[in-house]
């Protein structure tokens, strides 16, 4: 059985920083593609940035990029979302996704129905 459990989530003040974990079992996580998402209520799932299963290439929506970072440890089957110089406006449910033939591009990575597995989510509220 896959499961996808992320972590990390939490309040924090403008300009903080969290790392978001994904732990995946149930799967052979190297042959995986992976990707963060996030959502709040009454909109759509948004795409957050995505790694490729060889770690490159990495893409990043353009509301995210320069303050997150992703990276994955095949050791450890994690996936991890840095986020640094967070501003109230990216506060959401966080999930991580998994997707066994996500091509490594971009028109491929960003769309979510090209995932197979989901996380259940992590809030991170930005607040003062």
């Amino acid at each position: 059985q896959v499961q996808l459990v992320e972590s990390g989530g939490g309040l924090v003040q403008p300009g903080g920083s969290l790392r978001l974990s994904c732990a995946a079992s149930g799967l052979t996580f190297s042959r995986y593609g992976m990707g963060w998402f996030r959502q709040t209520p009454g909109k759509e799932r948004e795409f957050v940035a995505a790694i490729s299963r060889s770690g490159l290439p990495k893409y990043y929506a353009d509301s995210v990029k320069g303050r997150f970072a992703i990276s994955r440890s095949d050791a450890e089957n994690t996936v991890y979302l840095q986020m640094n110089s967070l501003k109230p406006e990216d506060t959401a449910v966080y999930s991580c996704a998994a997707g066994l033939n996500v091509l490594p591009i971009p028109e491929i990575m960003r769309v979510p129905v090209r995932y197979d597995y989901w996380g259940q989510g992590t809030q991170v509220t930005v607040s003062s």
